[in-house]
C-alpha cells in the first residue's frame, strides 16, 4: 500500500511539472505577441505624432499669404493678374 501512495505522489508531482512547463511556453508565447504588438504600436504612435505635428504646422501656417498664393496656383490654377502662364505641349 506504501507503494501504490508513493507512486501516486510521484505521478501527481510529474503531471504537475508537466502542466507547469506547458502552461509556462503558452505563457511565453503570449508575452511574445504582446512585445511584437507594442512594437508595432509605439511605431504607429511615432508616425500619428510625426502626422500631428505637419498638421499642426499646416495649421499654423493657413492664414499666411504664401499659403494662400500656393494654395491657389497648385490647386485652383489661379495666378497672379500680371504674371504670365506658359503652357507646354509637348506631350
Amino acid at each position: 500500500m506504501k507503494r501504490f501512495k508513493k507512486l501516486i505522489k510521484k505521478l501527481i508531482c510529474i503531471v504537475i511539472i508537466i502542466y507547469a512547463f506547458f502552461s509556462f511556453v503558452k505563457q511565453q508565447k503570449i508575452l511574445n505577441s504582446y512585445a511584437s504588438n507594442k512594437e508595432t504600436l509605439n511605431q504607429e504612435i511615432v508616425e500619428a505624432n510625426k502626422r500631428q505635428e505637419d498638421l499642426n504646422n499646416k495649421k499654423a501656417n493657413a492664414n499666411s499669404k504664401e499659403y494662400i498664393e500656393q494654395i491657389a496656383r497648385e490647386k485652383l490654377d489661379m495666378y497672379l493678374a500680371n504674371e504670365r502662364v506658359y503652357i507646354n505641349n509637348d506631350n
